[in-house]
């Protein structure tokens, strides 16, 4: 079983990796040297991307939130249950 710490780090190598890959892809479209249909392949590979990695900040967003929320007394904890996505046992 990984650890929280490490599945982290993998969701942000996962984060980096598709967001330097969609760069990657912009600059490949820019220089405009490549068939249509190569480009076409490359401009619908770049929306997928651009996808997830909205998704992927919309959670990083949503913990952080739960993260930075005060408890109004001490005895109460942040309400994880408000997302049960973040719970334990996701799975992507």
């Amino acid at each position: 079983m990984a650890s929280k710490s490490s599945d982290s780090r993998r969701s942000q190598q996962g984060f980096e990796e598709k967001l330097e890959r969609l760069e990657h892809l912009a600059e490949k479209l820019r220089e405009g040297n490549i068939p249509l249909e190569e480009a076409v392949a490359l401009f619908e590979e770049g929306m997928k991307l651009s996808t997830a990695l909205e998704k992927d900040l919309s959670r990083l967003e949503r913990r952080v939130e739960i993260l930075t929320r005060e408890p109004a007394s001490t005895e109460e904890e942040p309400g994880l249950a408000l997302f049960p996505e973040l719970g334990e046992g996701e799975k992507e």
